[in-house]
């Protein structure tokens, strides 16, 4: 009851028949009550000043450490038609097996005797190079024949010139001594007739000093006759030495000309053996291609493309594999405000999908069911998502983790960070500030003498 008035009315009521009354009034809730809240607010503030490790969490899921180690799919280099099938799916295939076989379906493929007509062709060609070739061989030889005997031909026309020069010296000399001759001739007669003319000489010597006059003046002429053919004869020798340099000239210049048009024509020759060359190795190589092989040991997860006598593209994905030997890793990501507590080496606490865990993301020693693992690697570059990439491998001091764990299956992952109470959480929390960056000293120390 309320005692509101002074005046109590107690000892005017019987309690004996008022049972409810008696009995709230025997409680001792408010005692307890109050005992309860002090007990409370002190445990409340025990926790308070607990420690509790701050941590970054993320969503992930189960990846592999190495790319060549994940799943990945096998595609077509070359369009063609699905022939036969020679695995089914969750087949294990080691490296080399073959999966299916495509035929061909472009027309420019279809001859059946393409490589053995291709390499015909080859070597057709190869045959045409090595014509041109021997033909600039022999017209090298030609050339060389001609360059001699153009040197030769030049060398005897040469001492033929000298020869009729020295003709023409000898003729110029023996025209001197004939006219010398015919001068002395002519004044002998003088002499002789002016005695005859005085009568001291008879006619008879007139007459045989006359007709010496005219042998020498005779000679004289033949002289001059034989000056004028020797000078002759060294304007031809000069003439043929021109006509037979210009003539080997014009005989080596067209046998360079037919030379250097050989060449261009080996040359081209050789070209196209170069492009039919490239061409039959191409056609050899997609041969090749017909039979879709493993690339690595795994199991055949996923036929993408299906059935019998479908056509694929050329890079269509035709079946998935994921490889049998692989080592796990998780990827995670995280916010970019928390990149710059993230380090190498990190320790990371897991839980993966399918295994019963209770956690406790502060007492991260308390927690049942989680696994541990190191920061591998981070990346320096955003994703899509807006976050960090983050690749979390097994770490070696724990458990190792379960070996029924599958590629693509969940994680929850937690970075521990630093050690704070329980108090400063809260209010970090509140107020949305990250956690703290921080190093210990022995990592410090570590840093600053691998710097050194």
């Amino acid at each position: 009851m309320l005692n509101i008035s002074k005046h109590s009315v107690k000892q005017e009521i019987d309690k004996e028949n008022l049972k409810s009354l008696r009995e709230v009034e025997s409680k001792v809730s408010k005692k307890v009550l109050r005992r309860m809240l002090y007990s409370f607010s002190a445990v409340l503030l025990i926790i308070l000043f607990l420690p509790w490790t701050q941590t970054i969490q993320s969503d992930g899921n189960v990846t592999t450490l190495k790319p060549d180690q994940r799943p990945q799919t096998i595609h077509s280099i070359i369009a063609g038609r699905i022939e036969k099938w020679f695995v089914m799916e969750g087949d294990f295939v080691k490296k080399g097996d073959t999966i299916l076989f495509i035929s061909e379906i472009k027309d420019e493929y279809f001859d059946p005797n393409l490589l053995s007509r291709t390499e015909e062709q080859l070597q057709s060609k190869e045959l045409s190079v090595k014509s041109y070739f021997e033909k600039v061989q022999a017209l090298d030889s030609q050339i060389d024949a001609l360059e001699r005997n153009s040197l030769l031909k030049l060398e005897q026309l040469k001492n033929k010139l000298i020869q009729a020069k020295l003709k023409v010296k000898s003729d110029s000399i023996d025209l001197v001594a004939a006219a010398t001759n015919e001068k002395i001739a002519e004044q002998q007669y003088d002499r002789l007739k002016e005695l005859y003319d005085q009568g001291l000489k008879s006619k008879t010597d007139l007459e045989n000093r006359n007709l010496k006059l005219q042998e020498a003046q005779a000679k004289k002429i033949s002289a001059e006759n034989k000056f004028l053919t020797s000078q002759n004869e060294v304007i031809n020798a000069q003439v043929d030495l021109n006509s037979i340099q210009a003539e080997f000239q014009n005989k080596i210049s067209k046998a360079e000309s037919d030379k250097f048009t050989a060449l261009s024509s080996m040359y081209d020759a050789e070209a196209v053996v170069t492009k039919l060359q490239n061409q039959y190795m191409n056609y050899s190589v997609r041969t090749g291609m017909y039979y879709i092989t493993a690339p690595q040991d795994g199991y055949v997860t996923k036929a993408i493309q299906q059935g019998i006598g479908e056509t694929v593209k050329e890079g269509a994905s035709i079946v998935s594999i994921m490889p049998a030997d692989y080592e796990l890793a998780v990827e995670m990501y995280i916010r970019p405000i928390d990149l710059p507590l993230m380090e190498k080496g990190q320790h990371v606490r897991i839980q993966f999908d399918g295994w019963p865990a209770i956690v406790f993301s502060g007492w991260p020693n308390t927690s049942y069911g989680t696994y541990g693992g190191t920061v591998y690697a981070i990346d320096n570059f955003i994703s899509e998502n807006g976050k960090y990439r983050v690749l979390v491998a097994p770490d070696p001091n724990d458990p190792p983790w379960p070996k029924a764990l599958r590629v693509g299956s969940g994680t929850r992952a937690m970075v521990m960070l630093k050690d704070v109470p329980v108090w400063y959480e809260l209010w970090r929390k509140i107020n949305g500030f990250p956690p703290e960056y921080y190093h210990t000293e022995s990592n410090s120390d570590h840093t600053k003498k691998e710097k050194k």
